[in-house]
């Protein structure tokens, strides 16, 4: 079901629609959070979308329950520089045609920027906003057209950032490496991201293997893994279906076998690993390519406090989520903007022009210091919107996602010079 939702409004509701049951305040009526006592500013108005569909093949409904979050707790706290903060929300649905309703939404609300957002149907939404002049702060990543248009500010290096470190991370260790990825025109340049990095540490290129996305069974996918990394490792880039395709390789692995195995955040993070069995879980060693910290580190504590205040119950946001993450971190840009501008009104215009100039976002450390001047950018033809090319190595150990190198590990000169493979 596609609809948008309001959450802080001064104007009666149009439509609000809600499947989750958890707040009165979000799930009955017209939503409404009173206006700021003494506020000097207009109201800004943005708006926030994502595929929200239980049991759907990508159920991203943490990322818009987020943002309503971050407007209670921010209008709680006098607003952004005395203006109020007001979220639209949007079920993207994971189409080409709920992406481009989403976005026409946005346009006819006139909102200043469309925020810590997920659709993998970049040119829907975004032409749409280009048209507008809309700019779209900190996708997911999710999309090569978020790493290409104008408008676009992404606050991390997307999937080819992860698969470039994985590449990295692996060649440390890894004599052979096995590519399991989609049988798709995506899935077509991983090899060339993760073999640039393994040539680079004079590795052989990994053995790629495509395989349907969303199958219920990769036994025959699993058993060439296996067989081609020999007492190397398999790494897994398949969204959702990588827990069925480690599913299979667990069954097929002999016992104390010497294969490590690997995947990327958005394939692998700490709810799958909780849901299934924690440090007794099948990805118990595995190695993860992340962009951020990993979720228990300290720098993530200001989040957790606000999800706890202000989402309590709300079962829709896992902190540990690295969708919930981007949210936060990109509403932390727009608050930063917002106060840079320091004007009465903000318009769409204003946010791009300030972003342009080259307004610097301290993320408190869960990103590089973002910015967006050209100078900025990794300088790839494939890429000119990324300005955070680096990366996070973690590895699970005793259930949790840990650190496996301190610090971010910089992979902007891969994703420069990677060859994708025709």
């Amino acid at each position: 079901m596609t609809g948008w939702r309001r959450l802080i409004t001064p104007r009666p509701c149009r439509l609000l629609t809600s499947t989750v049951a958890a707040g009165a305040l979000l799930t009955t009526g017209c939503g409404v959070v009173p206006g700021l006592p003494g506020g000097s500013g207009d109201t800004v108005t943005v708006m926030t979308w994502a595929p929200d569909t239980p049991g759907a093949a990508v159920n991203m409904a943490g990322m818009p329950a987020m943002a309503r979050t971050y407007a209670r707790w921010i209008n709680d706290r006098g607003g952004i520089d005395g203006h109020e903060l007001r979220v639209l929300t949007c079920n993207e649905a994971d189409s080409p045609t709920g992406a481009s309703k989403c976005a026409r939404q946005a346009v006819a609300e006139d909102v200043v920027a469309v925020v810590g957002s997920y659709s993998r149907h970049g040119r829907a939404v975004l032409a749409p906003l280009e048209a507008a002049g809309i700019p779209y702060i900190g996708g997911y990543g999710a999309s090569a057209d978020e790493f290409t248009s104008y408008l676009s500010y992404p606050v991390n290096g997307g999937q080819s950032a992860l698969l470039a470190g994985n590449g990295e991370q692996l060649a440390a260790d890894c004599d052979r490496v096995s590519l399991v990825r989609p049988d798709s025109l995506v899935g077509d340049g991983m090899p060339g991201l993760v073999d640039m990095s393994l040539t680079r540490a004079d590795r052989p290129a990994s053995f790629d293997i495509v395989a349907p996305e969303e199958a219920t069974s990769y036994d025959s996918q699993a058993a060439e893994a296996l067989k081609e990394a020999g007492d190397g490792c398999v790494t897994a880039v398949l969204g959702k279906g990588t827990e069925t395709f480690f599913d299979s390789f667990r069954r097929l692995e002999p016992e104390n076998s010497g294969v490590r195995i690997s995947s990327v955040l958005g394939s692998v993070g700490q709810p799958l690993i909780d849901r299934t069995g924690g440090r007794n879980s099948p990805f118990e060693g595995a190695y993860v390519t992340g962009w951020y910290p990993e979720s228990g580190d300290a720098r993530w504590k200001p989040m957790r406090q606000v999800i706890r205040k202000y989402a309590f119950g709300d079962n829709r946001i896992d902190p540990d989520d690295t969708g919930v993450q981007t949210t936060w971190i990109a509403y932390t840009v727009l608050r930063t903007v917002i106060e840079a501008l320091d004007q009465e009104t903000i318009t769409a215009g204003g946010v791009s022009v300030s972003l342009n100039r080259g307004t610097e976002v301290d993320t408190g450390g869960l990103t590089p210091v973002l910015r967006w001047r050209f100078q900025d950018t990794v300088g790839s033809a494939a890429y000119p919107r990324i300005v955070n090319g680096r990366v996070t190595f973690q590895v699970v150990r005793g259930g949790r996602l840990v650190a496996d190198r301190k610090g971010f590990v910089d992979v902007t000169e891969t994703l420069v010079d990677a060859r994708i493979r025709g």
